[in-house]
């Protein structure tokens, strides 16, 4: 399942995915982690939820950023 990861961590995605699409992989892995919790296996819990955060973190940055507003000053 790492390799899954990969995938979407991959520079090309970032473009193509939007929001919603991060928002939904997040959920993924969270409710994946949590299965793999009860199932007592940590180590792939803790690969899900850091899966979901990195998921979040390119949530957060779809779409312009704000340096890109600013105009600089002549």
């Amino acid at each position: 399942m790492a390799a899954a990861s990969r995938q979407t961590a991959g520079p090309e995605s970032r473009s193509t995915v939007d929001r919603s699409e991060w928002q939904a992989r997040a959920k993924t892995h969270e409710l994946e982690a949590q299965r793999a919790a009860e199932a007592g296996d940590i180590e792939r819990s803790a690969q899900k939820i850091l899966a979901a955060l990195d998921c979040e973190r390119r949530a957060g940055s779809v779409g312009p950023q704000v340096l890109q507003l600013i105009k600089p000053r002549s």
